[in-house]
């Protein structure tokens, strides 16, 4: 697949941009890169646009001119994003008007030649000719009139935005090669580990521009396999394919693990497990990517420190639990060749074909071994399950009131299909499909019948059976009443 394009949104504090991430996104729960180098306020998550899918990043409140403080901070995290964005879009207040930080914003746009469009937000109930004119003046094109509360206009702007980027194609099995990212933080090794690399039993090696600025594809065969090696380090000179200048770049980084097939997370084991290292171990994992962890600089630790290294990964990456951890020495090519037998491994896994027969058999025996918990007086009934996708593996479950499954025990059929069919080294999707009732369209026509025979007898006056008539009143008072002692 091509690599997703980037929208990247900015503007002043308090204009909407996060209501119009979680729009863009259609969910809260997006991943906050709460790291080094990047503020609490910047979010990146996964959107779709028929058959286009797209990266958005939400920045924090942006103002160019700051100084100093976590404005400046923010400030600086917006112009890094501007300058790796696919495309940028400015987000103003429709009921506040231009202001003169909108126009601050709107001169460093210009200036860093990203395709830039103004979203004029909060224009619901205003007519919208009158509420984009004045944002004109900012110079950045046609603005286009939104609403990210109600969704007003949001599609047309996104239509915008990645009017430039074709429909994705599937070129996964183009060439038979296996797209492998390396990322990690900066001075982790990654170039070190591509170098050894290419320079084991290498056979084809040759610089590929990728789609994204700075992004290299190094295409290679290794054992008679090919792979593309996906390098976001930085800038590469032609020919000295290993002089980097290593830049971290959040963007090119999530657009590498997108487009790959398996991805070797670099650590760096003389340096604490940082929130970065667990962010980008996370978006891995969203992302459904095949993974293979790699500890570098192995060599030289002693073993009880050894020891503390694994302990506190065992501890702070637990959620990665499926994939293969390996202790390597990129300089010295210590640990390299167990390493590429895990991604091919990780890959196979990623790609595997499951049978529904053998699916379901291992369903029932691990009902067998445990019943899923009853939920009030019904126990959930799980019947048989199938393959619904690859890269990552998706097993559907169909049965009876699956959706009072608990996360737990959707864990446990995790952990077993995994261990039945060998699927260690990438991530497992399982969903729940409930059985409707056979039988409630042939109910529907019973019931009607039955209200038309009912419908078709006479009707009678409402309250004429409930009350008493007046000569039914007279009877009854006429009849003698027996003394209440009489036998």
């Amino acid at each position: 697949m091509r690599m997703k394009p980037s929208i990247v949104l900015v503007g002043r504090p308090n204009v909407g941009k996060s209501t119009l991430f979680n729009r863009l996104t259609r969910t809260r729960d997006a991943l906050v890169a709460d790291i080094p180098g990047l503020t609490r306020d910047r979010h990146y998550g996964h959107g779709r646009l028929g058959s286009k899918p797209y990266l958005v990043i939400d920045t924090g409140g942006f103002e160019p001119l700051a100084r100093d403080g976590i404005m400046h901070q923010m400030a600086r995290q917006a112009e890094q994003a501007i300058d790796e964005a696919d495309v940028v879009i400015l987000v103003v207040d429709g009921r506040a008007g231009i202001t003169g930080l909108d126009k601050e914003i709107a001169n460093r746009l210009r200036q860093s030649g990203r395709p830039v469009l103004v979203a004029v937000n909060k224009s619901e109930g205003m007519t919208h000719g009158l509420v984009v004119a004045d944002f004109h003046e900012l110079g950045l094109g046609a603005p286009v009139a939104i609403s990210a509360t109600h969704g007003e206009g949001v599609r047309a702007l996104i239509d915008l935005a990645l009017a430039d980027y074709p429909e994705p194609v599937d070129d996964e099995n183009e060439g038979g090669a296996v797209k492998v990212a390396i990322v990690g933080r900066p001075n982790v090794g990654k170039s070190t580990m591509i170098n050894a690399l290419l320079g084991e039993d290498r056979v084809i090696a040759f610089d590929q521009p990728g789609t994204t600025r700075d992004a290299i594809h190094v295409d290679f065969e290794r054992g008679g396999r090919k792979y593309t090696l996906i390098d976001t380090a930085g800038l590469r000179r032609r020919g000295k394919v290993f002089e980097t200048i290593e830049k971290f770049s959040v963007i090119k980084t999530l657009q590498a693990i997108e487009d790959a097939h398996v991805v070797v997370l670099v650590l760096d084991a003389r340096q604490d497990i940082s929130d970065q290292d667990a962010h980008i171990a996370a978006f891995i994992h969203e992302s459904g990517r095949a993974l293979v962890v790699a500890v570098n600089k192995w060599d030289g630790l002693d073993p009880y420190l050894r020891e503390q290294i694994k302990r506190a990964l065992e501890s702070q990456l637990a959620f990665i639990d499926f994939a293969r951890f390996h202790y390597v020495s990129a300089l010295r090519g210590q640990g390299l060749e167990p390493l590429f037998r895990s991604v091919d491994a990780a890959y196979k896994a990623a790609t595997a074909d499951l049978p529904t027969p053998q699916l379901t058999r291992a369903l029932i025996d691990a009902v067998a071994r445990q019943a899923p918990p009853r939920s009030g007086l019904f126990r959930p009934k799980l019947r048989y399950a199938h393959q619904g996708g690859r890269n990552p593996p998706l097993i559907v479950i169909h049965g009876n009131a699956l959706d009072k499954i608990p996360e737990s025990y959707r864990r446990y059929l995790e952990r077993l299909f995994r261990e039945v069919f060998n699927l260690q080294g990438t991530p497992l999707r399982i969903q729940f499909n409930v059985s409707s009732n056979p039988f409630a369209d042939k109910k529907a026509p019973e019931v009607k019948r039955r209200h038309r025979q009912v419908g078709d007898q006479p009707k009678v006056a409402a309250g004429s059976a409930a009350r008493p008539t007046a000569a039914r009143k007279e009877k009854v008072a006429a009849k003698p009443r027996r003394p209440s002692g009489a036998r």
